[in-house]
């Protein structure tokens, strides 16, 4: 079989990793100094490779991140009483394995959706599925699911991701339908799942946000449990830049 052949198959098959090595090695000449054992081997990593780059940029898309972020862009020079020895156990994304939480508060501008985004791209690239909300557009959703039939197979796509990130907690007094649906979710994912909060509210003012008692102790003891806290302080870092 000729090479013409095996990278048409190759291609047709969608090994897309193999059919670009294969195809560089022909055009380099680089095939005659390989053996069969090394030309296998280089063919499955570039195919590997081509795989996990396209999960990591699928996963990306999918979760629709605020920001464009990642963790080497994150700013340890301004005071704002970010633990630089927390971000690096978090970057291990042992956290994501055990199900722990996150919890991020602080201030307008101090960058907490900035550090969400990162911790959550980098989940994307060590394999994990990840979801970016805004709280008050998840609660719009959760009542157009509830309308139209869909409530259900929104909850159990929720339920398989890795971690989810809810920005913006506590900005709008939460509603009895939002409320239950913001239980149903944090009871689903409780122990298994990883689930990250950014607001500019202290938690320990996040009962008065969630409003009935009895579902916030419920939703504040599973969010609590095995949570990485992280509370930003100072001034707004837009307005420094500004």
């Amino acid at each position: 079989m000729n090479n013409n052949a095996t990278l048409s198959q190759m291609k047709e098959m969608r090994l897309l990793g193999m059919f670009n090595a294969f195809d560089a090695i022909i055009k380099s000449g680089q095939g005659q100094s390989l053996g069969p054992d090394e030309l296998i081997a280089q063919l499955i990593e570039a195919e590997w490779n081509d795989r996990q780059l396209r999960r990591t940029n699928r996963y990306l898309r999918a979760a629709h991140f605020r920001y464009p972020a990642t963790l080497p862009e994150i700013d340890y020079h301004t005071a704002r009483n970010l633990d630089k020895n927390l971000m690096t156990r978090l970057s291990d994304g042992s956290f994501l394995q055990r199900g722990d939480n996150i919890l991020i508060t602080g201030p307008t501008g101090t960058g907490k959706s900035f550090i969400a985004s990162a911790l959550g791209q980098h989940a994307c690239i060590l394999g994990h599925r990840v979801r970016y909300f805004n709280c008050r557009k998840l609660f719009n959703m959760l009542k157009l699911a509830k309308a139209d039939g869909s409530y259900n197979k929104f909850i159990n796509k929720l339920e398989r991701q890795d971690l989810i990130i809810l920005d913006d907690f506590g900005l709008e007094p939460i509603e009895g339908p939002a409320r239950l649906g913001l239980l149903e979710i944090i009871e689903d994912r409780h122990g298994r799942k990883s689930t990250l909060i950014a607001s500019q509210i202290p938690t320990n003012k996040w009962h008065e946000v969630i409003g009935e008692q009895t579902i916030a102790d419920a939703i504040m003891d599973r969010v609590s449990h095995q949570a990485h806290r992280i509370e930003l302080k100072g001034e707004s870092l837009r307005r420094k830049r500004k």
